[in-house]
Formats: C-alpha cells, structure tokens, sequence
C-alpha cells in the first residue's frame, strides 16, 4: 500500500497519536449528539408552553370558571379532523365537520371510532389546535384523549370531546381545527 505525499513526511507514531485524538473527539461529538437527540423532547415541550406554539392542548381535564360569561356577540367556527395511522386497523371520524360555537359556551361534539380489525386495539389520540396560539384559549373539559382507548375486535364507540373556547381568545380568530391522530399505545400479542 502507497503512503500519500501528505502523510510520507509524518512518522508513524506521530499518524497513530492523531488518529487516536481524531477517534477520541468523534466519539465525543457522537456522545453529544446522542445526548442532544434525547433532550430535544423536554426541550420542544419547554419551548412550546413557553411561547405557545405547537397548538398542543390541554392533556388533563380543566375546570371551568363559573363566573364565565358567554360571549353572544360574536362566534367562531370550530372545525375537527380526524386521522389514524397506517395500518392500524380503525375508522375515526367526528359527527359534524364544523360547529359554530359562542366563546364561553360549553360545546360537545362526538366522535365515532370503530376497531376494523379482529385483534384488541390499545391506542391513544393526541390532540392539536391550528392555529397554534389558538391553543391556550380552547379548553377541554372531557376529552376521550386524556386516556389510552382499548377497543375490542369490530367494537364502535361514541366519544365525546366537551370543550369551551376561552372568550379572552382574539377576535381575529374566525375559525379554530382541532385535531385528533389515533396512534397505537401497545402493540397486541
């Protein structure tokens, strides 16, 4: 094997103790980035309450205030999506595709999932809001995603979502999409 020009002049010993501090610093940037990829999470979550973004709802059930008036001089559009992964053997869908809702009222709205498949499905339906700084003024009251779902083969639920939209929420906002994807929890054996 040909040495090249560049490394002809270096002995030996020389070429094997910078190999060694290469070998040692790309272990080190390796470890960083490993380390890093693991942090990206509690810091997407930290960065998110934080300013607001990501149109991540509530995960636990709220209590309404009493003294809440309802807001009859305007309303907004609210419009509700449904998806499940691939393969996952469910169909989901809300009743309605759009309500309109009076900031302050209380609403309800249903959705209905059916287990296609003839195997336990253990799942969990994470919510989102567009936009996302609409979040933080759409406030679930009772939420079938504050749970993992177990639905037996061919089994159909109605669940509901009660929610309010906080009449503090800006008046530029006319229309506000919640979200669902059903993901599976636990994979059945």
């Amino acid at each position: 094997m040909e040495i090249s020009p560049v490394l002809a002049g270096i002995p030996a010993i020389d070429r094997q103790r910078s190999n060694k501090r290469m070998a040692i610093k790309l272990a080190f940037v390796s470890l960083f980035f490993v380390g890093f990829g693991f942090a990206m999470v509690p810091l997407y979550d930290v960065i998110c309450e934080i300013t607001g973004l990501n149109g991540k709802t509530n995960t636990v059930a709220i209590v309404p205030d009493k003294n809440t008036q309802i807001d009859m001089s305007r309303s907004v559009n609210v419009e509700f999506l449904s998806h499940t992964m691939p393969g996952v053997g469910l169909t989901f869908k809300p009743a309605q595709f759009s309500i309109r809702v009076h900031p302050g009222e209380i609403s309800r709205m249903d959705y209905t999932v059916t287990n296609t498949s003839g195997q336990v499905f253990v799942g969990q339906a994470i919510p989102s809001i567009t936009p996302a700084v609409a979040a933080q003024y759409f406030e679930k009251l009772e939420c079938f995603c504050f749970n993992q779902q177990t639905f037996q083969p061919n089994e159909t639920r109605t669940m509901p979502v009660v929610f309010v939209v906080n009449p503090k929420m800006s008046r530029d906002f006319g229309t506000v999409t919640l979200s669902y994807a059903f993901f599976e929890a636990i994979k059945p054996k």
